[in-house]
C-alpha cells in the first residue's frame, strides 16, 4: 500500500505517458473545450490528436465513462452529464470513483478539466481518493500524484493563483486528516491518541489547547462527556482549540462528537451493527481538519474547535439506563438508552460554547443517528437549525464544497416533548423514534443552549456521508470551510461561500440587503 503525496498545480507539466501515467477527467462539454493543443504536453509522443479526439468523442457517461488512449497509461474519463438541483455541479462523488478506478500507481498525473467554481469541491473529492490510513503488510512506499487543473468555461482561460494552490493543499490535508482519524480502529485512535493528534495540530498552528481529562470533567461539570466515557480504559476528554485574531467581529464555535468507539454501552449494539463504530468520531475529526485549514488560511473571526472525546465502552463503571446525570447546562437527564450517547457529549460541548465562549454561531457536527441515512441518505448530511437563512446558506455551501447537506424539520414546540421525564428535566432518547428521530436528536443537543438562544445554532448529522464503502470520506471539512468562507482570507474560499452578506454581525441574503439599501 503506497503512501501518496498530493501536489496541486495550475500548469500542465510535459510528460511521457510511458514513464508517468496520466488521467484526464472532466465533463464532456469541458473536455471538448480543452482541445488537443492544450493537452498534448501530457500525451505526446504516445497519443496523437486523432486518437485523443476519437477517445473524447466516444465518451458516453451513464453516469461515468472512460477510454484508454494508450495501454493503461493514458486515459480520458467523463463525469456525469446530468446534475439535479440537490447535487453538486462538480460531480464530486463521481470524480472520486473515477480517480480510484483509473489510477495506475507510481508517480502519475491527474488532469482535472473544470470551471473555476468547481475547483474546491474537485480538490476535496480528489483527496478522498487517497486515504492515508492502512495496516496492510505490503511495503509502505511513498509516491507522488500530481493533480493539475485546466480551467475552462464562459470566461475562457482562467488561472489559479499561488494563494489558491496553498488553500487547495491545506484543504486536501484537512480532508485526509479527518478521514485518517475516522478510519483508525479504537486500539490506535483511542481518546489519548486523539488528544495527541490534536496537540500536533495545535503545535503546527501555534495554539495552546485547553484539555480537561478524566475526573477533571466531572469536577468541571461536564456530566455528559464524563458519563459516556467513564467505563473505558482510556478516559474521556474535552479539548478546545481557540483562534482569536485581532479585529474579530463575531465568535464561532464548531463542536464535534468524538466517540472513538461506540459499543452502545450497556444498551449494547448487536453483532451486525457494531462493526464500523470506530467512525463515531467523524464529527470531531471533521472539526479538527476544518479548523486546521481555516486557521492556516487566515480566519478573521474568533474560531473555537470543541472536541468531545469518549469511548462508549461496556464495563463495571459504565453508565446505566435509569441513571440521572447533570450536563454542563445544569439540566438533568434521565438515561433511558446508553446508545444515545452522542447527544450527551454534544450537549456539554454546545453549552460550554454558549456559556463560556459567548459564541454568536454554534455548529455541532456528529455521526449521531442511524435515522439520518433514512432521512437524507448516504450522500447528504442532515441539518437542523434555528435560522432559515443559514439553512439556505448551508445547502449552498454543500453544493459548492461537495459535502452535500439537506435541511430537516425544526419545530421544538411539537417535538421536544418526546424527551419528557417524570424524574428529570429530560430523557436522552425520544419516546417515539418514528417521530422525526433526526430532528429530535438535534433538538436534544440544542436544548442545552436553549431554544431562546438569540444566535445561530446549526446541527449537522453525518452518520452516513462520513464513510463510503469501507473507507472514511473526511466529510464535513469542505462543508465548514465553504459555509464560513466569508471569514477567510483565502480568495478561493471566499468565492464559494454562500451569497450571504453580514450586517451588524447578522446574516442577510442579497435580496434583503438590496431592499434595505433602497429603503434607506
Amino acid at each position: 500500500m503506497s503512501r501518496v503525496d498530493l501536489v496541486f498545480s495550475n500548469t500542465l507539466t510535459p510528460c511521457d505517458p510511458e514513464k508517468h501515467p496520466v488521467l484526464i477527467v472532466g465533463q464532456v462539454k469541458n473536455l471538448l473545450q480543452l482541445g488537443y493543443e492544450r493537452i498534448k504536453v501530457k500525451l505526446q509522443p504516445r497519443v496523437s490528436k486523432e486518437t485523443y479526439s476519437s477517445a473524447v468523442s466516444s465518451l458516453h457517461p451513464s453516469p461515468i465513462d472512460s477510454c484508454s488512449m494508450w495501454l493503461t497509461q493514458a486515459t480520458v474519463a467523463a463525469l456525469p452529464t446530468k446534475c439535479s438541483r440537490h447535487n453538486s455541479p462538480s460531480r464530486p462523488h463521481s470524480l472520486t470513483k473515477v480517480i480510484r478506478s483509473c489510477i495506475v500507481g507510481g508517480e502519475e498525473y491527474i488532469v482535472i478539466v473544470c470551471e473555476k467554481p468547481e475547483v474546491f469541491a474537485s480538490v476535496c473529492a480528489t483527496a478522498r481518493a487517497f486515504p492515508l490510513f492502512s495496516r496492510k503488510s505490503c511495503s509502505q512506499t511513498k509516491r507522488t500524484v500530481n493533480v493539475e487543473f485546466v480551467l475552462v468555461g464562459p470566461s475562457g482561460i482562467q488561472n489559479l493563483s499561488s494563494n489558491d494552490l496553498r488553500c487547495m493543499c491545506d484543504a486536501a490535508e484537512g480532508v485526509r486528516m479527518a478521514a485518517r482519524i475516522t478510519d483508525m480502529p479504537c486500539a490506535d485512535m483511542h481518546t489519548d491518541a486523539f488528544i495527541e493528534d490534536i496537540k500536533a495540530v495545535a503545535q503546527r498552528l501555534g495554539i495552546m489547547p485547553m484539555i480537561l481529562h478524566g475526573r477533571q470533567l466531572k469536577e468541571a461539570g461536564f456530566g455528559g462527556i464524563y458519563a459516556v466515557g467513564q467505563g473505558a480504559t482510556h478516559k474521556p476528554a474535552f479539548v478546545v482549540l481557540s483562534h482569536t485574531p485581532e479585529g474579530a467581529s463575531r465568535t464561532i464555535a464548531w463542536v464535534g462528537k468524538g466517540v472513538v468507539y461506540d459499543t452502545g454501552g450497556l444498551s449494547i449494539k448487536g453483532k451486525a451493527n457494531m462493526p464500523g463504530m470506530k467512525r463515531d468520531c467523524g464529527g470531531a475529526a471533521a472539526v479538527l481538519g476544518a479548523f486546521y485549514t481555516a486557521v492556516k488560511q487566515g480566519f478573521r473571526d474568533n474560531l473555537h474547535a470543541l472536541l468531545c472525546l469518549a469511548e462508549n465502552a461496556v464495563g463495571p463503571d459504565s453508565l446505566r439506563p435509569d441513571d440521572i446525570i447533570t450536563l454542563y447546562s445544569g439540566r438533568t437527564v434521565e438515561v433511558n438508552n446508553t446508545d444515545a450517547e452522542g447527544r450527551l457529549v454534544l450537549g456539554d460541548g454546545v453549552a460550554y460554547a454558549h456559556q463560556e465562549l459567548k459564541a454568536d454561531i454554534i455548529l455541532d457536527i456528529a455521526t449521531l443517528t442511524g435515522a439520518q441515512g433514512l432521512a437524507t441518505g448516504r450522500y447528504h448530511g442532515a441539518m437542523v437549525t434555528n435560522r432559515e437563512e443559514w439553512e439556505r446558506a448551508a445547502v449552498d455551501a454543500g453544493r459548492s464544497s461537495g459535502d452535500l447537506i439537506h435541511p430537516l424539520v425544526y419545530c421544538p414546540e411539537l417535538h421536544f416533548s418526546e424527551f419528557a421525564s417524570a424524574v428529570a428535566d429530560m430523557k436522552n432518547s425520544s419516546a417515539d423514534r418514528s417521530n422525526t428521530e433526526v430532528s429530535c436528536a438535534g433538538l436534544f443537543v440544542g436544548s442545552h443552549i436553549g431554544f431562546d438562544f438569540p444566535g445561530v445554532w446549526i446541527h449537522v448529522d453525518i452518520a452516513y456521508p462520513v464513510f463510503s464503502g469501507e473507507r472514511a470520506t473526511g466529510y464535513g471539512v469542505g462543508l465548514l470551510l465553504a459555509l464560513f468562507g466569508d471569514s477567510s482570507n483565502a480568495e478561493l474560499l471566499q468565492s464559494i461561500a454562500p451569497h450571504c452578506i453580514m450586517v451588524n454581525g447578522l446574516p442577510y441574503d442579497e435580496e434583503s440587503i438590496t431592499k434595505k439599501i433602497r429603503l434607506s
